[in-house]
Order: C-alpha cells, then sequence, then structure tokens
C-alpha cells in the first residue's frame, strides 16, 4: 500500500489524488490536507463569486474525496500542527499543493498606507476565507485604483461596480454585500504598466463588463495600436484587443447614463502612493513606453485620485520550514516538481501563479508518475494509521469530508433568497456547524 500526504485541497490537490487513484487504484491511502475545517482552496475562496459556473468543478473533486481511498483531512496546519518532517516519516511522499496564498507586494512610497490592500485579501474578503472576513475595506471614497492587467484585476472592477440585483445567483458572503451596497464608488482605474497587446485577460471577462448595469468601460482610442497590428496577436488576445476597441467607440452618451467608470489606463506605472493622515489619497504614475515587451519609463509623470488602491500583481507560495524556497520566483526550489527526496510539489507551488484552474489537471498526473517512479514498489511507512496515532496524542480536532458535507448543508439552509449557500466565515462557526 502507497501512502501519500498532499498538502492542500484545492484544484492542484484534488486533480494530483484523481492522478493518484487512477495510478495504483486501491494500492494507495491519500491523505488530503487542508488548514481550513473546509476543501477546495481557491475554487472556495478565490473564484469570483459570480462565477457559479467555474465553481462546479469541485463537484467533479467531490467524486475522488468520496470513499476510503482518499481521506480529506481538514483544520490541520503542516507546519504548525504537524511539521514537514514528521510527514515525511509517515508517508512514503508528501506532494505540496499549497496554492500561492500570499500577494506580491507593491514596493513603492506609501504601499502600507490604509485602504491600500491585495487583491488575495480583498478577493479573500468578498469570497469570505476566515483570514479576510474582517479586512473592512473603506468603500465610501469615489475614486478606487486596481493596479494590474490580468483576470483579477477584472474580477475586482467588477464587483466593485455591481449592483445589489447583479449578485443574485452568487455566493457574495453578506458583509461583503452590504459593504457594496453602500459603496460610493464613482471610478474604477485599472492601472497597467503596458499596452493593450500585453494585457493577460481573457475575452470572457472583458465581455462581462459591457453587461455591467451601472458601470461603463472606457478606453482611450490613442492607447489604441494600429488595427493591423492585431494580426499578430493568438486568437484569444486578438479577441480580447478587438473588446477593448469596442469599449474605446461606446459613445460618451452612454457613459452618462451609467455612474460608475471603469477606466483602462495604458501605459501607466505606478511610483508612489499618495498619503494623507495614513490614508491612501491618490496614485502618482510614470507614462511608460513599451521595448521589446517591456515597459520603460519616461520620465512624465501625473496622479490620479485614488480613495482605495487594490493591487493585482500577483501571487507568491508561502514559505513551510524545512522546505526549499525560492525567494525570487516566490515559489518551493524544485527540479519539475521534486524538492527533496520524498518531498515534491504541484500547481501554483511548484510553477507559480499561472494557467487556469485545468492547467493542474495535468500537473497533478504529472507529478504522480514523478512520485511512482521514485517510491517503486518497496518499504511502505505507516502512512494514515501512524498520522492518526499522532492526531489522537496531539489532541488534533480533524475535520472530515463528512463533516465538510454537514458544513455545507448548513451553509445552504442559511443561504439568502437566490444564493446557493451563506458562507461561514470564521473556522469556530465551521466546525460547530458539522455537530448539527
Amino acid at each position: 500500500m502507497r501512502h501519500i500526504a498532499i498538502v492542500g485541497s484545492g484544484p492542484a490537490g484534488y486533480y494530483t489524488a484523481e492522478a493518484a487513484v487512477k495510478k495504483w487504484g486501491d494500492e494507495a491511502r491519500i491523505d488530503v490536507f487542508d488548514m481550513l475545517p473546509v476543501p477546495f482552496g481557491l475554487i472556495r475562496t478565490g473564484v469570483a463569486p459570480d462565477h457559479q459556473s467555474i465553481k462546479g468543478v469541485s463537484r467533479r473533486y467531490e467524486k475522488t474525496a468520496i470513499g476510503d481511498t482518499v481521506r480529506f483531512v481538514g483544520n490541520i496546519a503542516i507546519g504548525r500542527d504537524v511539521s514537514i518532517e514528521e510527514l515525511h516519516s509517515l508517508y512514503d511522499a508528501v506532494i505540496l499543493a499549497t496554492g500561492a496564498p500570499k500577494d506580491r507586494l507593491l514596493r513603492i512610497e506609501g504601499s502600507d498606507a490604509e485602504n491600500v490592500i491585495g487583491s488575495a485579501a480583498f478577493v479573500g474578503w468578498y469570497n469570505g476565507h476566515p483570514e479576510f472576513a474582517n479586512l473592512n475595506p473603506d468603500l465610501s471614497g469615489r475614486h478606487a485604483v486596481v493596479v494590474g492587467m490580468g483576470n483579477v484585476a477584472l474580477d475586482v472592477a467588477r464587483i466593485l461596480s455591481k449592483t445589489e440585483d447583479e449578485f443574485a445567483g452568487s455566493d457574495i458572503v453578506t458583509h461583503a454585500l452590504d459593504a457594496l451596497r453602500n459603496s460610493r464608488l464613482e471610478s474604477v482605474t485599472i492601472l497597467g504598466r503596458r499596452g493593450p497587446h500585453q494585457i493577460m485577460m481573457t475575452p470572457k471577462e472583458l465581455g462581462e463588463l459591457l453587461q455591467l448595469e451601472r458601470a461603463s468601460p472606457q478606453v482611450e482610442s490613442a492607447d489604441l495600436p494600429p488595427l493591423d497590428d492585431d494580426a499578430v496577436l493568438e486568437p484569444g488576445m486578438r479577441k480580447s484587443v478587438t473588446l477593448l476597441r469596442e469599449f474605446a467607440a461606446i459613445p460618451p452618451n452612454i457613459h452618462g447614463e451609467k455612474p460608475i467608470a471603469i477606466e483602462f489606463d495604458f501605459f501607466a506605472s505606478p511610483k508612489a502612493i499618495d498619503v494623507t493622515d495614513g490614508r491612501a489619497t491618490g496614485v502618482v504614475v510614470e507614462q511608460t513606453v513599451v521595448e521589446a515587451g517591456r515597459a520603460i519609463g519616461t520620465g512624465e509623470t501625473y496622479r490620479i485620485p485614488a480613495d482605495i488602491v487594490i493591487t493585482c500583481i500577483g501571487y507568491e507560495t508561502s514559505p513551510i520550514e524545512g522546505v526549499p524556497f525560492d525567494e525570487r520566483a516566490g515559489r518551493f526550489a524544485n527540479d519539475q516538481g521534486r524538492i527533496l527526496p520524498g518531498l515534491y510539489c504541484v500547481g501554483w507551488a511548484k510553477r507559480g501563479p499561472s494557467g487556469t484552474i485545468g492547467t493542474n489537471r495535468p500537473d497533478g498526473y504529472s507529478v504522480i508518475d514523478i512520485v511512482d517512479e521514485d517510491i517503486g514498489s518497496g518499504h511502505r511507512k505507516r502512512g494514515r494509521e501512524g498520522f492518526d496515532d499522532l492526531a489522537a496524542e496531539r489532541r488534533l480536532d480533524i475535520v472530515t469530508f463528512r463533516d465538510w458535507q454537514k458544513i455545507e448543508e448548513a451553509e445552504i439552509a442559511a443561504a439568502r433568497h437566490g444564493s446557493p449557500r451563506e458562507k461561514f466565515v470564521d473556522i469556530e462557526s465551521m466546525i460547530a456547524a458539522r455537530g448539527l
């Protein structure tokens, strides 16, 4: 019997568990650990609450999680409750699928001011992540600045701009919905260091901005390259740039009918955040030009008013004591998923925050092939039995998948009208709900 520990129950973790089941069947026991009492990682706390179809992939993970081969071990923090060394002593292979939960920092003057928030924290806040549920961002000002040109920046801008009715069918948590209902925002500026041909935004997410009831996307025609230049773009990117051209062609009278402007500011690199009495009041921006794909500052600066700044510039993996870490790349140091003998990584913890949810599937299958090659059919460790003995000795309170199903039932029962669930936003409530 092969004993495998997977740390992290998000897409990378469950695709890896799925691959292990297909590789070894009943000849393996796979324990999937998570520091939260609830599974699915970014599917629950990272995917936008108004993208329910994407969240539906968790049903696939449930098929893997139900049965004796794969076990969910929630409410266990590796590095706090159990060390990597202890886990390694119990399992034939330990696979880190911890993702990249930390914001990459915007290292400019004023970035530590009040109401300057990273996207991991802001997205976690409106998605009900226990670590960020008490964030309480101030939305009483008129101007928001979103730094970044990827889909996360689009998610943040869209969520800030929606009416309460537009959240029907979503699982946005009530505390966020209440705050957004009382928002006084009039503009959301999306800052990008480079130009339209370098954005990382996909057509579907860009197209959603055209459907907003009270917000209108705006692009300066002068920022767009000549139309003929679009021919060299790959099809997805070409569709995205075509949408930006549509935004630039929206008649001004349409903007007047909608009270919120979503303004794309290209060739704009943030250089400092203006701060008054500890709070952000504006962003100083340097104009850039793009040379060989890189943004080069021109020395010309201007100021954008900002009552709240949300940075969407990437994520980093959280280090774990005893695991080699690549500080520059913000992920575990690894060679195609191998970290040390018996220790592996997968997903964002392996390659950094890139790709889609589906990208993690081939990644998971690949690492299981590597593990199979490494561990062969030799001596086996105690695995699940050994961990259960350790957990009993330390009186660790494990949350199982059956417990999670009870938590989910309670969330569904508590849902406001039109919402699929009302998430528990603190660990104590999650654990209490399993006894209902």
